[in-house]
């Protein structure tokens, strides 16, 4: 079993939140069912789960569901056994989109106390912007992301404690050793071939070959393509040419959506495609990256919906796509490559599963920079520059970008394969993986007050 972060997360929330219900969103083939299945057979003596998008694909038993009675005695028919009550058994409701109107009624199961609840899936996102009535206050959403690189190096034998050691390297801002700095660096490349979907990741830990692990790939890519069907012909046809072109975008200079080449028709804006950006996003399959050209803290405040940028949402798809077979282009310093498209989007992967929002700095004086994410430990903007070559030192926009005055803000960090660490003009350059340490404050799950004085 790979270990993965959320493990703890759903332990933690099954603990600690014993009167709200989980949502657990992501895009399929991520492993969200497999461990809420795991946890859930380890804590309560009563595990039912129930694939709602396999019973209305099938012998809709839960399709006409009207009141909470209706449910438990449906649900008593499916599972034959005895349950117990909210104290050892817990229902998983997955897919639970594929029923609207049981996402209506999880606010009266939760009142009810009956059993513990906890629902899943994939375009989670979508059927909450098209419930009536969300249950506010009755549960707590979670987005789930495929594994980030510190779970890979887990997978892939890292330790903990060393890799504890690393993070703390990274914190001083201190240069590993060589050997060290080449190990990580050569897992860094596997990962951007393997990814972090865990059926790939668990195929090359089987015997190590590529063929097998592209061939995941290209199953869920076309899955990711097919779940578009859901929708008319037309909204059908948008969504799957915006995802077909993420590739292809990403390689042009500014790595844009160019909404002109969706439909081949001149005069389009993102307006246009504003459901089709939605599904994509909200279903986990791409992550998008808004522009920002006068940043402030925090940046949601300034983001331009206009100008977007989507990733894939795993970056083992795209090196698939863009590279086959041919490990090579990744693993070897070939000079006709140029691995910068790669490198953002493990970095976007990376930023996305540790919950930051995305980010870019774009500004038509002054140029572009990667990655803006929000640094809630010294409330400001920190801006980020990924490079995949030799010249690493060179970024006009960046300089530019903290040279003006008016945006307050003296820092910035550019990752690269180089080794070492240092700082230079506010710019401290960093090894690509220290990226992986990079954490978003804001979604500290305990953050203790001090005590009031006393009146």
């Amino acid at each position: 079993m790979l270990e993965r972060k959320f493990t703890q997360y759903l332990e933690d929330f099954i603990e600690n939140e014993p009167n709200k219900i989980l949502l657990v969103n992501g895009a399929r083939q991520i492993g969200k069912s497999y461990i809420i299945r795991y946890v859930g057979k380890k804590l309560f003596k009563h595990f039912v789960e129930i694939n709602l998008k396999e019973d209305k694909e099938g012998e809709q038993i839960f399709a006409d569901v009207q009141t909470t009675s209706d449910l438990y005695m449906r649900l008593s028919n499916y599972h034959s056994k005895h349950l117990g009550d909210k104290t050892d058994t817990l229902i998983f409701l997955d897919e639970i989109q594929s029923y609207p109107h049981l996402m209506t009624m999880l606010k009266f199961l939760n009142e009810e106390g009956k059993y513990r609840y906890i629902a899943s899936g994939s375009q989670l996102g979508v059927a909450l912007s098209q419930t009536p009535s969300v249950p506010i206050g009755s549960i707590t959403i979670k987005q789930m992301y495929p594994l980030d690189f510190e779970e890979f190096l887990w997978a892939t034998g890292i330790g903990k404690e060393w890799i504890d050691h690393i993070r703390e390297s990274f914190q001083k801002e201190e240069s590993l050793d060589k050997s060290t700095h080449e190990l990580l660096l050569k897992r860094f490349q596997y990962y951007l071939l393997i990814g972090g979907l865990p059926e790939a990741v668990n195929k090359y830990l089987e015997d190590r070959n590529i063929v097998r692990v592209r061939t995941v790939h290209k199953d869920i890519h076309e899955l990711y393509r097919i779940d578009a069907s859901q929708y008319d012909e037309e909204h059908k046809l948008k969504i799957r040419r915006i995802y077909d072109l993420i590739p292809s975008n990403l390689e042009n200079k500014k790595k844009r959506v160019v909404y002109n080449k969706i439909e081949n028709k001149t005069g389009k804006h993102f307006s246009d495609y504003a459901d089709e950006f939605e599904y994509l996003t909200n279903s986990g399959v791409a992550l998008d990256v808004l522009a920002i050209s006068n940043p402030r803290f925090p940046l949601a405040e300034s983001e331009q919906k206009r100008l977007v940028k989507l990733y894939l949402n795993d970056i083992g798809l795209l090196t698939n796509l863009l590279y086959g077979l041919n490990v090579n282009a990744v693993l070897q310093d070939i000079r006709s490559i140029n691995l910068g498209t790669v490198y953002e989007s493990a970095v976007a992967q990376e930023l996305a599963a540790h919950q930051f929002k995305l980010h870019y700095y774009d500004n038509k004086q002054k140029g572009e920079v990667d990655f803006l994410i929000d640094d809630y430990n010294r409330l400001q903007v920190l801006p980020l520059e990924i490079k995949s070559g030799k010249d690493y030192t060179e970024h006009s926009a960046l300089t530019k970008f903290l040279e003006t005055p008016e945006y307050g803000i003296g820092r910035a960090i550019v990752f690269s394969n180089e080794q070492q660490v240092y700082k230079k003009k506010g710019v401290t350059y960093m090894p690509i993986y220290y990226c992986m340490f990079l954490q978003n404050s804001s979604d500290n799950d305990t953050i203790i007050l001090p005590e009031l004085e006393s009146v």
